[in-house]
């Protein structure tokens, strides 16, 4: 399943649009960014409501293939420029970080 694949998937939508469409390797969902930064794997998806400069920083010292921000949080501007600069996509969806992590594992066949 390729990044680009997350949008019909998931019913999300992209709002940081300029990245480079890849595999995915894997899946970690957590709000806590410590706990991101210790266990998502490398060209992942890291699925949580931390909608932050922050969780972006997160994505690029993991080389993370996306960021899904769940429960339709509102996404600031600094973020947006933030997953621009570093070529990482954000998605938003409506859906908890509970279903998206359920659709993920179904599709990924983990």
């Amino acid at each position: 399943m390729k990044t680009s694949d997350l949008v019909p998937a998931l019913g999300a939508r992209c709002v940081q649009d300029r990245y480079e469409d890849r595999e995915i390797a894997g899946v970690c969902t957590s709000d806590l960014l410590s706990d991101a930064m210790a266990n998502a794997v490398d060209g992942g998806i890291l699925v949580t409501i931390q909608a932050h400069k922050n969780t972006v920083a997160v994505g690029t010292l993991k080389d993370l293939a996306g960021i899904v921000i769940c429960n339709d949080r509102p996404i600031p501007d600094d973020m947006l420029e933030a997953a621009r600069e570093e070529g990482i996509p954000v998605f938003v969806t409506r859906e908890s970080q509970f279903v998206v992590s359920g659709k993920l594992y179904k599709l990924l066949g983990i």
